[in-house]
């Protein structure tokens, strides 16, 4: 992927234009990590990138952006810029392009974010990001209080830093996020999820969650059970959704609504009755278990010794119970066989056509449906 990009930037500069791969991608090269998002930074503005590159596209052209797709590997390459006020302490009022790289990184967030590596693999790092990085902490560019004034969204990101990263924020961040954390309340919560979504999918989610909670976020982020997540083993993100309950308010998708619905609702039930195993699952009530911090291995075992897992495993179909009873379809059928199913699950009545037919006759044979 490297080698890609900095072919890529060759491409560019070849063309009498400066280009930097910029950002995360040689953040994490210098830690050691694998990244697949490449962030390009040049002083060609995007009408130049696409005389360049033909088959690029203008996502973003306000904001000077240009997707590129090499190799299958998609590439943002955004123009040297500088941006002038803020609106909603969150998108720049203005921007202009500009050609120096240095006033380009300096209207950027952290200074570990603004190191650069040019078209031969050089590190550039005109702000100390090596120096951050080896002492593994989080440090605004400029201050603090201004970076969070102009764009609030940066006091979840640097608490996302670190957390993925294992780092430490400076003391001048702590107390900025205090000092500016009302602004929170602003934000959409489309945003808000996305970077409550990346620390809680982190390895190191709990430390996370603690800095939240040290620094007051629950409250001005409106999740005011996140303490309860640190109580219990949960390590899966619609778990701890689940658990925050805040369903009314933070955007979700319609599948997850209906695994945090149902991990609600088998919260205080048995999770290793069979019945209650075979109606929601085994995820979910694995989910629950761990909120619960109860053993997942005899929820397992549980689950291996379900005799049916699904309504297609009972050994009869609605045609069949149609003609055993002579009666033409209805509600009936639905009845019939959520009773053969917790007969079943409970071994009260054995999974073969024989035995099901017999009690079917018994149970509805002579009843009018």
């Amino acid at each position: 992927m490297l080698d890609v990009a900095l072919k890529l930037l060759r491409e560019i500069t070849s063309n009498h234009y400066k280009a930097y791969i910029v950002g995360g991608f040689v953040r994490d090269y210098l830690l050691g990590i694998e990244s697949s998002d490449i962030d390009i930074t040049t002083n060609a503005t995007p009408k130049q990138i696409k005389e360049i590159f033909e088959d690029s596209c203008l996502p973003n052209e306000d904001y000077g952006s240009v997707t590129v797709i090499k190799k299958g590997i998609r590439f943002e390459i955004t123009t040297f810029r500088k941006e002038i006020g803020y609106l909603n302490n969150r998108k720049p009022a203005e921007v202009r392009y500009i050609d120096d790289l240095y006033e380009d990184l300096i209207r950027r967030d952290f200074i570990i974010n603004a190191l650069c590596m040019d078209e031969n693999g050089d590190i550039i790092d005109y702000l100390g990001g090596k120096e951050d990085i080896s002492n593994r902490i989080i440090r605004t560019i400029g201050n603090s209080d201004e970076s969070f004034s102009d764009d609030s969204l940066r006091m979840l990101r640097a608490i996302r830093f670190a957390t993925i990263l294992d780092f430490s924020l400076s003391e001048d961040i702590k107390e900025s996020i205090m000092k500016h954390r009302d602004l929170l309340k602003s934000l959409s919560y489309y945003r808000k999820k996305e970077e409550l979504d990346k620390i809680f999918t982190s390895s190191n989610y709990k430390r996370g969650i603690l800095m939240l909670l040290e620094l007051g976020l629950d409250e001005y982020l409106e999740i005011p059970n996140l303490s309860k997540v640190l109580d219990s083993n949960i390590n899966n993100l619609i778990g701890i959704w689940s658990l925050l309950n805040v369903t009314n308010k933070y955007p979700f998708n319609k599948n997850e609504l209906e695994l945090i619905h149902d991990i609600n609702q088998v919260l205080p039930l048995k999770n290793t009755d069979p019945y209650v195993l075979y109606q929601y699952g085994l995820y979910v009530n694995s989910v629950a278990c761990e909120i619960k911090n109860q053993n997942i291995k005899e929820l397992n075992e549980a689950y291996d010794h379900l005799v049916i897992k699904t309504r297609k495993d009972i050994v009869i179909d609605s045609f069949q119970i149609m003609e055993i009873l002579n009666k033409k379809p209805g509600k009936y059928i639905s009845e019939i066989y959520e009773n053969l199913e917790r007969e079943i699950l409970y071994h009260r009545l054995n999974n073969n056509q024989e035995d099901i037919i017999q009690y079917i006759l018994e149970k509805y044979g002579g009843v009018g449906m």
